[in-house]
């Protein structure tokens, strides 16, 4: 009799035992897991037992959920033709040149340009520009040189030292530009005889060609030519009309 107590004693411990779910960590399946959002794995609750349990992006290592490393980091890591870009083995950009654009040529899968060619001048080196497909050394661009009208003095051909200035500067820019032929046209306001006036703006013109000349832009590139009062730059009877018609313009 009392054998049988006891048996039936470890019969019962063994079904309350078994009734009892293990506690977390201890696990002896998923369900076990899941409010914590992790898996079973031999008998213990892991974050993954596989890549299938991490999202995109990660893979499982140790029971851990690890951002994955690149695919690649050169083409030779890749097969089937493929190319490595971004970190990932994805098609070819090209397999022939006809695929490439301008001077670029289809090189291990990719367009590319060869060395020294261009399909603009942001592809060129500083100093380069891009000409007909190739690098060269870019053209010096010639300076800009300020031609507005020079103004003279009431009933004054001769220079003043702001004009004297003035012609300084344009002589070395004439001379550096390499500028074609300038037509040095001189100008009066309207007090004074229509013929005293024309005599005036010949010699304004005819002092402003000498100043150059002698700070060595050719003479042969100078054209004097005085128009008088006949072509005023403002029309009126003021202070300011006749000081912007007192002028030599440079006409190109």
């Amino acid at each position: 009799m009392r054998r049988i107590s006891m048996v039936a004693g470890l019969a019962l411990a063994v079904t309350v035992l078994a009734g009892c779910p293990p506690t977390y960590p201890k696990c002896n399946s998923d369900e076990t897991c899941q409010e914590k959002g992790e898996v079973c794995v031999n008998g213990s609750c892991q974050e993954c037992a596989s890549d299938a349990n991490c999202k995109e992006g990660f893979a499982c290592q140790e029971n851990k959920c690890v951002p994955k490393g690149p695919e690649c980091s050169r083409d030779e890591q890749c097969t089937g033709g493929k190319i490595c870009e971004a970190g990932k083995c994805a098609e070819p950009q090209c397999t022939s040149k006809a695929q490439c654009q301008g001077a670029q040529e289809c090189q291990k899968g990719r367009c590319a340009l060869p060395p020294g060619a261009c399909n603009s001048s942001t592809d060129c080196g500083e100093g380069q520009e891009c000409q007909e497909n190739k690098c060269v050394a870019a053209a010096a661009q010639k300076p800009e040189c300020n031609y507005e009208p020079l103004r003279f003095g009431f009933n004054e051909s001769s220079l003043a030292p702001e004009a004297q200035n003035r012609l300084g500067e344009m002589a070395q820019c004439i001379k550096d530009s390499g500028s074609g032929r300038i037509e040095l046209a001189g100008h009066a306001d309207e007090r004074g005889t229509e013929e005293y006036n024309l005599q005036l703006s010949q010699k304004r013109a005819a002092s402003v060609k000498k100043y150059l000349v002698d700070l060595g832009v050719p003479a042969g590139q100078l054209k004097t030519v005085g128009y008088g009062e006949n072509k005023p730059a403002e029309q009126g009877a003021s202070e300011d009309a006749w000081a912007a018609n007192r002028r030599v313009e440079f006409v190109r």
